[in-house]
């Protein structure tokens, strides 16, 4: 393999792999090779296995502690709890593995590159061999349509063309030259090279393997997005630091209690078993079920707005982002070429303004669409098994010509078939010469500079201008003016020659200057103003011209007018850890990179994370496919996205459109506040539970509540209403603040506030009511434990409504609203009779009826703690 080849003349190439380009390799060469440097392959990474994904649902510290308590009670002979625990854990894991189990089938697209075939040049004769089979130095043959399989130096080319875009951002075909670029060009502007997955979209050429398999520029970025750190996403790191304080809360309730209970003499199985009711007091085993459960009906909600998830957690992370890093190419634009306006002699005409009505009206204009029409290679027909072919502009010029009604026969006069000379690399022009009645025309078009340097004159109806110094310059001001703001040029020319075989490219009469833009996608600005007004910041990352980049930036809002632009070349050495201030400030302010590599994306993604930031990225092509996974959200382009950035990615666009982005980022900060709401109400619920034993312990009362009670409890009037709390739709109100501290946690020390307090309201007035029933009523302690039962019970279904916002109303608010809410009260309400008036249930749970007065007591002790809550939320700030 060689370094550098694209700095290398091809013969040094074609001497350093020692290969003659006429005749190729020996097949004894080729074989030789092949041991040597092994199959033309990407290396694969070994797919997750379904197990794998299934054992990855019970990784969080929550679940082994409830795994842990499922043991402790099946060891103490209290077989329904555990199975019933066990039956939450299964249940949790079934949901994640089948949303999850799509997500882990990734980059299949980028291996069946090496499943095309190419043909080679071998001892003088052309063969067809498996793309596979290549090796540094095979004479591969391209021509259009063609997949290179390797990378490869070009020896020689006629008008060769390559779609580049999935691998740099480059929005057009780039031409290809044999003639060596600067040792230290970019990746985009490595003219003499062709790219293991790129395509010849025209002309024919011949060039020599330089690079097989991992060693390609593909090959790299493939290492990179295997190597990519796909770290746990904010609400797992959350929900696992949650866990964590509840395994400390847990362990040290229930040594306090044991100890506690030997001190006071009592016997070391009962202690035992206050301590296991006390762990699963305090375990909220609805927490992981919910959360799967609301993320699962937030990724439906997405799908319903064309957001794919892959990856079920990545429904609340994109609402805790707080910057977008885009891509340009088919991400911002469309991908595709549109000819915007004509500069001509006697001034510029937009293409908005044509028709058949006012094209005649300009000789210019129609000399200009002549030759937009007839000197073109492009073909706009298309059927049902074909499309329209050729290059992005040559068909966005035939497609405007097309458009304004020109015909060449009836407005240029033509007659029989042109003389083509197709695009000239060194030339930087493409000529075609048509006879008419009365002589010959030459139609011209080409770089600019290029076909000014060929132009005598200015084509003009009444009489031709000197094309001198002065008009020169006027032009070449004329075109800057147009490359600023972000738009190709191509200048138009024409000529009447003596006869059709004078030099086409002398003496030429400019015609003007064709004006063509990738356009920028109809909703992207009012997007990203709806990303600023969240306090999302949106930077493009792409690796086009650094003028399109900044005229594409301002056009959308991104950047302002004197943005500058961050390029590749400026990123080489960049180290995302460096304490190289300077240029971590840059990067830091900057909203606009371009010609920039897979590794500068990756590097700025790091960095920006680094900085505490949240990052989404978004992004259609090969070269995105790192960044995509290392980025804490990927956002893939569904419609025109490679399938390697979409099998990268947690989040895939369905409709390409960067408005889903949005509302895709809305609709996670309203599960996020949702999950908030059920962990609040959730945790509330658990510490009444676990004051209510450890306080009636502490009083050397009777235990108001059984284990099996305090599961049954945690499994239906917790979970019900929470997970109705999380199927809250929320409002557009989310999208007016800013975005959420990345290092906030869940339960914040206000929250644990609210928290403590509501759960002593509850625990308070159960410990009351049971106290009340087994010495006033003196009803029996198996009575008492029921109505401590049923207290608990209403009480903690009321206290759904003790965790509406603080600004919502007391009566009418997001919870009231909410008909889930209403519908899980009356499920559990039928649940918790259930278990008291169903004998084998009751049986069960060890629940005898309490009798009129049981019940009525039950009932008011049970609305002290909303009432509690709602003064609570009105006097405080929480």
């Amino acid at each position: 393999m060689v370094e550098n080849p694209h700095s290398q003349t091809a013969d040094d190439v074609a001497a350093r792999l020692q290969v003659d380009p006429r005749t190729g390799l020996t097949e004894q060469d080729a074989t030789a090779r092949q041991k040597s440097f092994g199959p033309n392959l990407l290396q694969r990474q070994k797919t997750k296995s379904s197990l794998a994904i299934l054992l990855h649902q019970f990784k969080g510290i929550i679940v082994w502690l409830l795994g842990g308590a499922a043991v402790f009670s099946g060891f103490l002979g209290d077989y329904i709890e555990a199975f019933a625990i066990v039956l939450v854990l299964l249940i949790n894991a079934l949901i994640g593995f089948v949303t999850e189990l799509r997500a882990a089938r990734s980059m299949e697209a980028l291996y069946a590159i090496s499943e095309v075939s190419a043909r080679v040049r071998r001892s003088g004769k052309i063969l067809e061999i498996h793309a596979r089979d290549l090796v540094p130095g095979d004479i591969v043959l391209l021509e259009p349509g063609d997949i290179a399989s390797a990378d490869m130096r070009i020896s020689s080319c006629t008008n060769l063309h390559c779609d580049e875009s999935t691998m740099t951002g480059e929005s057009v075909p780039v031409s290809k030259s044999p003639e060596p670029v600067a040792d230290d060009a970019l990746l985009g502007e490595r003219t003499s090279m062709v790219f293991k997955g790129t395509s010849v979209t025209q002309g024919a050429g011949e060039a020599i393997v330089s690079s097989i398999g991992m060693e390609t520029e593909i090959g790299q970025i493939t290492h990179m997005i295997h190597t990519a750190e796909d770290d746990a996403l904010p609400l797992e790191r959350r929900l696992d630091k949650l866990g964590h304080r509840l395994v400390g809360l847990t362990l040290g309730l229930v040594f306090a209690t044991v100890i506690l209970g030997l001190f006071r003499d009592q016997d070391m199985a009962i202690m035992i078993q206050t301590g296991v009711a006390l762990a699963v007091a305090a375990i909220p085993e609805g927490l992981p079920i919910v959360a799967t459960l609301c993320l699962a009906r937030g990724m439906l909600r997405m799908a319903r707005r064309n957001a794919l998830v892959n990856r079920l957690s990545s429904v609340e992370t994109l609402g805790s982002t707080t910057m977008i890093l885009t891509d340009k190419t088919g991400t911002l634009t469309e991908n595709r070429m549109e000819v915007v306006r004509y500069i001509l002699s006697d001034g510029p005409v937009e293409t908005s303004d044509l028709a058949p009505a006012n094209k005649s009206e300009s000789d210019s204009l129609n000399w200009a669409l002549c030759v937009s029409a007839c000197c073109n290679s492009a073909d706009t027909s298309s059927s049902a098994n074909s499309a329209p072919n050729g290059d992005p502009m040559e068909l966005a010029m035939l497609q405007v010509a097309q458009s304004a009604g020109f015909d060449a026969h009836s407005d240029c006069g033509f007659t029989g078939d042109a003389i083509v000379h197709p695009f000239d690399p060194k030339r930087l022009m493409m000529a075609t010469i048509h006879k008419t009645r009365t002589g010959v025309v030459t139609l011209v078009k080409g770089a600019p500079e290029a076909v000014f340097g060929a132009c005598t004159q200015i084509h003009s109806k009444n009489h031709p201008v000197p094309f001198d110094t002065k008009e020169h310059d006027r032009w070449l001001d004329l075109l800057g003016s147009e490359t600023a703001k972000g738009l190709r040029c191509l200048a138009l020319a024409v000529k009447e020659p003596d006869s059709a075989e004078s030099d086409p490219y002398t003496d030429l009469h400019l015609v003007g200057l064709v004006c063509l833009a990738d356009p920028i996608r109809e909703e992207v600005p009012k997007a990203i103003a709806a990303c600023r007004d969240a306090g999302i910041d949106v930077v493009m990352i792409t690796g086009d011209h650094p003028e399109t980049a900044a005229a594409i930036a301002r056009e959308a809002g991104i950047a302002g007018p004197d943005s500058t632009v961050i390029t590749g070349r400026d990123l080489r050495g960049f180290d995302p850890e460096s304490t190289d201030n300077d240029m971590a400030d840059r990067i830091g302010k900057a909203h606009v990179f371009a010609r920039v590599s897979p590794a500068n994306k990756l590097d700025i993604v790091t960095y920006h994370q680094l900085q505490g930031r949240i990052i989404a990225m978004t992004g259609d092509g090969v070269n995105d496919a790192p960044a995509l996974k290392k980025a804490d959200i990927g956002v893939a382009m569904g419609k025109r996205g490679t399938q390697v950035a979409r099998d990268a990615s947690d989040i895939v666009l369905l409709d390409d459109a960067f408005d889903t982005i949005v509302a895709a980022i809305a609709q996670g900060r309203i599960i996020f506040a949702n999950i908030r709401k059920f962990v609040v109400y959730l945790m509330s619920c658990n510490v009444s539970e676990v004051m209510v034993v450890g306080l009636a312990l502490g009083l050397g009362m009777p235990t108001p509540l059984l284990p099996l009670q305090i599961l049954f409890l945690n499994l239906v009037t917790d979970v019900f209403p929470a997970f109705a709390l999380g199927l809250s739709r929320g409002d557009d109100s989310v999208m007016r603040a800013s975005p959420r501290d990345p290092t906030e946690p869940i339960v914040t020390r206000a929250l644990w506030f609210r928290i403590t307090w509501l759960g002593l309201a509850i625990a308070f007035s159960t410990l009351g009511a049971f106290a009340t029933a087994l010495f006033h009523l003196q009803i029996g302690s198996d009575k008492a434990i029921t109505v401590a039962f049923l207290t608990i019970a209403l009480a903690q279904l009321w206290n759904v409504f003790n965790v509406r916002d603080r600004n919502g109303g007391l009566l009418l608010n997001e919870v009231s609203r909410n008909s889930y809410v209403w519908l899980a009260f009356a499920v559990c309400l039928v649940l918790v009779f259930t278990a008291i008036w169903f004998a084998p249930l009751s049986q069960v749970f060890k629940l005898p009826s309490p009798g009129v007065d049981g019940f009525a007591l039950a009932f008011a002790a049970s609305l002290c703690p909303l009432l509690f809550g709602q003064v609570l939320l009105a006097r405080s700030r929480i």
